[in-house]
C-alpha cells in the first residue's frame, strides 16, 4: 500500500443543462424589503407569468371551466440562474464524489428567506438528524427487533466533512430514535473518512460490517468492523477489526477509485463469501469481486463481474437477487431457477443510480444483463428525480428487500447553514420484480408509512382541455395522494400523430401543451397559482399508432426564489393495454416522491416554495392538453409526523 499521499486525481467538471429560472411573484406587506428595482421585475415578471400559468375562475370542482393558455414555451426561454462567484468543492479532493450542488451554490443568497420558510422545509416524517449534514444510508439491516440504519454523518456542520457513522433504530422503519455515533474517523486507515459500507448477518448471528475508510495519506481501503455485544439489541458499540485495512487497491486501480464494499453473498460451494466493490479503468466502470472464508483475509478474483465503457467511477454498487415469480424478497445469497440479479451503480460523473436486471453465473463470477441497451449506468434509474447512493438490505422479518436512498439538498449551500442541516432519507421502498412487463423493477413506500395516514377525501372530476380543479386540503404539506386518470378514449383513437420526440427534461414543464397532455396533479401550490409543483403525464403517439407515456415532475415553478434549482425531471414509463394512468405522490414539506403505474418509474423532487407553505400550500387537478379530456379519481390522506427524536438511553 502506498505510504505517501497519491497526486489529486480531481474529478472532471460536471456538464450540466442550463438551470430554468422560475417565475417571480408580486411583494405583499408581509415580505422582507426588497430593494425597488427587484420588486419592479418582480411585479414585471408576475404579469409575464399569469398568461403562462393555468387559472381557474369558479372554486367549485362541481362545475369546470375550459381554460385557455398562451402557445406553448420552449424550455429555451427560461434564462439559467448563475451563481456569482464558483462554489467550493468537497469531497473530491479527498476521493469521494462532489457533495456540494454546485448548480445553485456559490456566491451570495439574492433572495430574502425568512426564519418560517426555511423552517418550513424541515420534514415531518422522513428520516433525518437533528441537524448538520447525511449523506449515503450505510449498513441497513434488522436485529432482535429493531431496524437499524447506519449513515454518513458530519458532527460539526451542515456540509460535507469529518464523516462519521451515525446510528439510529426503529421498530417499523418509520419512527427512529437516534443512538450514539457508531463509528467515528479516529484511525490513520479512516481518519479522513468512516465512508460507505454495507452489513451481512452470517448464518450464526454475527454481523460483519466492511466499510471504506480514507486513510491518512488519501487513500480508500476496506476496513471491518463489527458488534462488541451480538446480544445488545440496539447494537450500540461496535469494534474495529485490529489488522484493519483488509484490503487496499489492487494494483491498475487508483488510491481514490476503490469504495463502498456491497453485503457479501456466499460462493458457488457455500463454503466462502464473496463482495464486489466499485472502481474504474479510465472512463470504463468496474465491479472488483473479492472472495473470502472468515472476513479477515480476502482474495481478488480475476476479472470483473461486469464492466460499461464510458461510465465512469462506479459508487455504491449494489447486488442482490430477485424473484421473478414471487412477491417476497430473497436473502442476498439466493440464486438459481426462478431468480434473476439486480445490479445497480450510483455514478459519480452523473449523481445518479442506475440499475439493470440480468443472470449471474457464478462459477464464471459474471453478470450478464438482459438487455445491453438498458445496461448499468446507460438504461435504467431507480430514479428520475434526486437520489443517490442507495443502499438494499434484506429485511428476514418480513421477507421482503427493503431500499434506502440519499436525498440531497438542491438549494445553495449557504441557506443549508442557515438551517443548520443538510439532506434527508428517502421513505424506504420494496423492491419486486414487475412481472407485467418483465423488464424492471417495482419499488413502493413501506406498508408502514401508511399507518400515519388520518383524515381523507376522495373526489372524482371529468377534466376538459385546459382546466384546472382546486381540491380543498386545509394544507398540503404532509400528504399521501393516490390518483388514477383515464384519457377519453375517442379522441386518443382519432389523434393519429401527436409529440414525437417528447422528452420531460427539455420539455419546458407543464405549461407547454399537447393535443394529449399534460395532466395530472399538483402540489405544493399557492392559491394563484404562482408557486407550484406539477405531477403528470405526456402521451406522444408516433406513426404506425406507436405510443409513448412520459412521466414528468416540473419544478420550474416550484419557488419564485432563484437560490434553488429548477428543472424537469421525468423518462418514459411503461403502460400496458388497458392500463389507467396512475400516480400516488408522498407530500413531505420540501420533497416528494412521486411513484408511477405502481412504482415502474419514481421521481423524487426537492421543492423550496416561500409562498406555498403550511396552510397556504394547495393541491390540485389539471388537464392542459389541447384535445383529450381526462376521467380523474383522486384519494388523499393527511400524513402525521413520524416521531424521531433520541433514544432515553437513561432509562436502559
Amino acid at each position: 500500500m502506498a505510504t505517501h499521499s497519491p497526486p489529486y486525481d480531481l474529478e472532471g467538471a460536471m456538464s450540466y443543462s442550463p438551470i430554468p429560472a422560475g417565475p417571480h411573484r408580486t411583494s405583499s406587506a408581509a415580505e422582507p424589503h426588497r430593494p425597488k428595482k427587484l420588486l419592479a421585475r418582480i411585479l414585471f415578471s408576475s404579469f409575464l407569468l399569469l398568461s403562462l400559468v393555468l387559472l381557474v375562475v369558479n372554486q367549485r370542482p362541481a362545475k369546470l371551466d375550459i381554460v385557455e393558455t398562451t402557445p406553448s414555451t420552449s424550455v429555451n426561454d427560461f434564462s439559467p440562474a448563475r451563481p456569482l462567484t464558483e462554489p467550493p468543492s468537497r469531497g473530491v479532493s479527498m476521493g469521494a464524489s462532489e457533495k456540494v450542488f454546485r448548480r445553485v451554490s456559490g456566491g451570495e443568497l439574492t433572495f430574502s428567506w425568512s426564519n418560517v420558510m426555511l423552517s418550513w422545509q424541515r420534514t415531518a416524517y422522513h428520516f433525518q438528524p437533528e441537524k448538520n449534514w447525511m449523506n449515503d444510508p450505510n449498513g441497513p439491516l434488522f436485529h432482535k427487533g429493531w431496524y437499524h440504519l447506519f449513515y454518513q454523518y458530519n458532527q460539526e456542520s451542515a456540509v460535507w466533512g469529518n464523516i462519521t457513522w451515525g446510528h439510529a433504530v426503529s421498530r417499523d422503519l418509520i419512527h427512529w430514535l437516534h443512538l450514539p455515533y457508531a463509528m467515528v474517523p479516529d484511525q490513520w486507515y479512516d481518519v479522513n473518512g468512516v465512508w460507505t459500507g454495507s452489513a451481512t448477518i452470517l448464518p450464526d448471528g454475527r454481523i460483519m460490517m466492511l466499510y471504506t475508510g480514507d486513510t491518512h495519506d488519501v487513500v480508500q481501503v476496506q476496513c471491518l468492523a463489527y458488534p462488541a455485544d451480538l446480544s445488545d439489541p440496539l447494537l450500540l458499540k461496535w469494534v474495529k477489526y485490529q489488522n484493519n485495512p483488509v484490503m487496499v487497491p489492487p494494483p491498475g486501480i487508483g488510491h481514490k477509485d476503490f469504495r463502498d464494499p456491497t453485503t457479501a453473498w456466499l460462493s458457488p460451494d457455500g463454503d466462502k463469501w464473496r463482495i464486489t466493490i466499485g472502481s474504474k479503468i479510465n472512463t470504463t466502470g468496474i465491479s472488483l469481486v473479492y472472495e473470502t472464508a472468515d472476513f479477515f483475509k480476502y482474495e481478488l478474483l480475476d476479472g470483473y463481474l461486469h464492466e460499461v465503457p464510458g461510465t465512469g467511477m462506479w459508487e455504491c454498487i449494489d447486488f442482490y437477487p430477485i424473484s421473478l415469480t414471487e412477491s417476497n424478497g430473497l436473502d442476498t445469497s439466493a440464486n438459481g431457477q426462478g431468480i434473476k440479479h439486480v445490479m445497480k451503480v450510483s455514478l459519480d460523473d452523473d449523481k445518479n443510480d442506475y440499475y439493470a436486471l440480468g443472470t449471474y453465473d457464478p462459477v464464471k463470477n459474471k453478470w450478464t444483463p438482459d438487455d445491453p441497451e438498458l445496461d448499468v449506468g446507460i438504461g435504467l434509474r431507480y430514479d428520475y428525480g434526486k437520489y443517490y447512493a442507495s443502499k438494499t438490505f434484506y429485511d428476514q422479518n418480513k421477507k421482503r428487500r427493503i431500499l434506502w436512498g440519499w436525498i440531497r439538498e438542491t438549494d445553495a449551500e449557504a441557506l443549508d447553514i442557515l438551517k443548520g442541516w443538510a439532506s434527508v432519507q428517502s421513505i424506504p421502498r420494496t423492491v419486486v420484480f414487475d412481472q407485467k412487463t418483465g423488464s424492471n423493477i417495482l419499488q413502493w413506500p413501506v406498508e408502514e408509512v401508511e399507518s400515519l395516514r388520518s383524515d381523507s377525501l376522495e373526489f372524482n372530476a371529468k377534466l376538459e382541455p385546459g382546466s384546472v380543479v382546486p381540491i380543498e386540503v386545509d394544507s398540503g404539506s404532509q400528504l399521501d395522494i393516490v390518483a388514477s386518470f383515464e384519457l377519453d378514449k375517442e379522441t386518443f383513437e382519432v389523434t393519429t400523430e401527436a409529440d414525437i420526440g417528447y422528452d420531460c427534461p427539455t420539455s419546458g414543464g407543464a405549461v407547454n401543451r399537447g393535443m394529449l397532455g399534460p395532466f395530472g396533479i399538483v402540489v405544493l401550490a399557492d392559491e394563484n397559482l404562482l408557486e407550484l409543483t406539477p405531477i403528470y403525464f405526456y402521451i406522444a403517439k408516433g406513426p404506425h399508432g406507436k405510443v409513448e407515456t412520459h412521466f414528468c415532475a416540473d419544478e420550474l415553478r416550484s419557488s419564485v426564489a432563484p437560490d434553488v434549482d429548477k428543472i424537469v425531471y421525468g423518462s418514459k414509463v411503461p403502460v400496458l393495454d388497458g392500463e389507467n394512468l396512475t400516480i400516488r405522490s408522498l407530500v413531505d414539506h420540501s420533497i416528494v416522491e412521486s411513484f408511477a403505474q405502481g412504482g415502474r418509474r419514481v421521481i423524487t423532487s426537492r421543492i423550496y416554495p416561500t409562498t406555498a407553505i403550511g396552510g397556504a400550500a394547495r393541491v390540485f387537478l389539471f388537464n392542459n392538453a389541447t384535445r383529450a379530456s381526462v376521467n380523474a379519481s383522486i384519494k388523499i390522506w393527511k400524513m402525521s409526523s413520524a416521531n424521531i427524536r433520541p433514544f432515553p438511553l437513561d432509562q436502559l
